[in-house]
């Protein structure tokens, strides 16, 4: 060692460097990773693994699956407005692909997450290793390539002395507002364990400074002039405007126009519900105040939205003549969507910008006063769903009311999959900006748990609500034994719907009677669709059982009023707590002047599928390509 280097193995370098990562906004600064999520094998065990080990500096949390560990990672960068996530590492082979489905769905929401999967040996003498794949045409291939089309940078680092070129390049994806996702990089197993003279400048306190990026002058002043032309703008809330901190602004800027806001999933909580001009969820999933003004506005303005098809509702949500877009966003790939005017920029300097140049020009008083009448109007719509008692099983409407009403109103929310995003895209009533955490991007059943890990990790102060359906915890409950290691309070609130209610409700809309959906055991060899009714016979899964044996407190409820008392009992605990419920699979909250292209069978020997072809027809005539 001299003086300007140090010996340190390949592993312990990049651990060593990822203490010292930090970033800063608006002049705050954080250490950018909180920690590292990790399961060790063969392919990590003596590289990160031992590099952990004498770094404590950086907290080391044991998970029990790859793909969950990424998910938690995910939620906390989420709820961190993309200022702080953690580390991820597994061993060589299937941990490794594990993570795959995780990366996708940082990428897909555009939250940073490192990854530090395990590698095959870069000296490939003693290959095929266990757990390789091979490949005959290139011995510079491993699983690990799989990341790449899921990555938004990747890298295999072959020698120990890449980290000098890679880990920089890395920390700029993961910092950067536009181009941030999963960040791979590849560790083959022999490599962690070199040994290099590191130049000890690499290990230096660097603080990434995030950028409030203003769109073009020009463009703006064009903006203006089309706000200024408009009759009837609606502006649609992404997650961009939550990472940026824009909130406050937005609210001054819709107050002060009057211009009404329509809620993506990832933006809602932009505003909160009871705002006069927030009418609520838009597109497929959406409020029919939302959707009705959605139908007849001349301009949309876009903050900090990708405009997925849940967004548009396949696009067929936007149908006035001559409508126009204006798209805020720091990623100029999302900004220029349906051929719109691009502002390429920070959310919350953008809307500054705006409000400033427009002075005190406001919507028509008319205008203003039917959105206002709508968003009241679809709050009555809300209560009327929350207030359903029915005599059978409750409705999914009545225990998200329930939840709502009767949890701590500064708790987090967690969801991503099956039917319950969209009915809480409708009904759930937001009161501040993190309150709402539904992982829809990828929509990937499995984040619920885990994700509600990551969340409690970055807001311990708060209560974190996790709703999941019994298809998606039966993908991943696994976390639910970290989160009893960690002593991570969580209340988890299970639908047991009998099978995948969400799929069901789609097959019967496509006229093929929630076939396959059901866990009922087959009827002459087939499985059974909703069509069976309580002929079926159900298989004999205890759920509730299941998460005790994880090491859960469990409540079981038969009745709405067991579910109030339930979560009076769950907020008094310290515990992980479940709350089982069994919920009407066949209940819906309505569609509200929507529409989502699932696309019918063209020919069917069944009437219903042949029906349900002729109305898909004839709703796809009405989507429209925005030029």
């Amino acid at each position: 060692m001299t003086n300007d280097t140090i010996r340190l193995t390949m592993a312990q370098a990049l651990i060593r460097f990822l203490t010292q990562q930090h970033v800063a906004r608006d002049g705050e600064e954080t250490p950018f990773f909180a920690g590292c999520f990790g399961i060790f094998g063969h392919g990590n065990v003596a590289g990160i693994g031992q590099a952990l080990q004498q770094t404590p500096a950086l907290r080391y949390y044991q998970s029990r699956n790859e793909q969950a560990m990424v998910h938690a990672a995910t939620a906390y960068a989420k709820v961190k407005n993309r200022l702080q996530t953690f580390a991820c590492t597994s061993s060589i082979g299937p941990g490794a692909t594990n993570m795959v489905t995780g990366a996708a769905t940082a990428t897909v929401n555009r939250l940073p997450v490192l990854l530090l999967p395990g590698d095959i040996f870069a000296r490939r003498n003693v290959a095929p290793v266990l757990q390789q794949i091979e490949w005959e045409h290139s011995q510079d291939f491993s699983a690990n390539d799989c990341f790449k089309p899921v990555s938004r940078y990747w890298d295999r680092i072959t020698r120990p002395d890449q980290l000098l070129t890679a880990l920089p390049e890395a920390m700029r994806v993961l910092t950067s507002p536009s181009e941030t996702g999963a960040v791979t990089l590849a560790l083959p197993q022999d490599v962690q364990a070199e040994a290099h003279d590191y130049p000890t400048a690499l290990f230096r306190r660097r603080v990434w400074v995030i950028p409030r990026n203003r769109p073009d002058a020009q463009a703006i002043r064009q903006a203006v002039q089309w706000i200024l032309q408009s009759k009837r703008p609606l502006i649609v809330v992404g997650g961009g405007v939550i990472y940026s901190a824009a909130t406050d602004v937005l609210a001054a800027f819709v107050d002060a126009t009057g211009i009404p806001v329509g809620e993506t999933m990832a933006g809602k909580g932009s505003l909160p519900y009871n705002h006069p001009l927030c009418v609520g969820a838009i597109g497929a999933t959406g409020t029919l105040a939302a959707n009705t003004l959605a139908r007849d506005a001349d301009l949309v303005i876009g903050i900090g939205t990708r405009y997925s098809d849940f967004t548009t509702a396949s696009k067929t949500a936007f149908q006035a003549e001559g409508l126009r877009f204006i798209n805020i966003n720091v990623a100029g790939f999302d900004a220029a969507k349906h051929h719109a005017l691009a502002l390429v920029g920070d959310a919350r300097a953008s809307l500054e910008e705006l409000g400033a140049l427009l002075e005190d020009w406001q919507v028509d008083a008319g205008y203003r006063a039917e959105a206002a009448g709508l968003a009241q109007e679809w709050d009555a719509e809300v209560s009327r769903i929350y207030a359903i008692r029915g005599d059978g099983l409750p409705t999914q409407g009545e225990i998200i009311g329930a939840v709502n009403e009767y949890g701590d109103p500064q708790a987090i929310m967690v969801c991503a999959a099956g039917s319950l995003p969209g009915d809480l895209h409708k009904l759930w009533r937001t009161r501040h900006p993190t309150q709402y955490h539904l992982e829809y991007g990828y929509s990937c059943m499995g984040y619920e748990v885990a994700g509600g890990l990551g969340v409690k990790l970055a807001a311990p102060e708060r209560e974190v609500y996790v709703l999941v359906g019994d298809g998606s915890y039966l993908m991943l409950s696994s976390e639910i034994v970290t989160a009893v290691q960690e002593g991570v309070k969580l209340t988890i609130i299970l639908l047991d719907n009998d099978g995948y209610k969400s799929i069901g409700a789609l097959s019967r809309s496509l006229g093929q009677e929630g076939w396959g959906t059901r866990y009922a055991y087959p009827q002459g060899g087939r499985l059974v669709g909703d069509e069976v009714g309580a002929e079926a016979e159900f298989l004999p899964i205890d759920l509730a059982a299941n998460a005790a044996s994880l090491g859960a407190a469990v409540i079981r409820c038969a009745s709405y009023k067991d579910v109030v008392d339930a979560l009076a009992a769950a907020k008094a605990s310290p515990r992980t707590t479940l709350i089982y419920i069994r919920s009407d699979r066949m209940s819906s909250v309505p569609g509200y002047a929507s529409w989502w292209d699932v696309v019918v069978a063209e020919v069917s020997e069944s009437p219903s599928v042949r029906e349900k072809r002729a109305e898909w027809e004839q709703m796809r005539a009405k989507e429209r390509d925005y030029l």
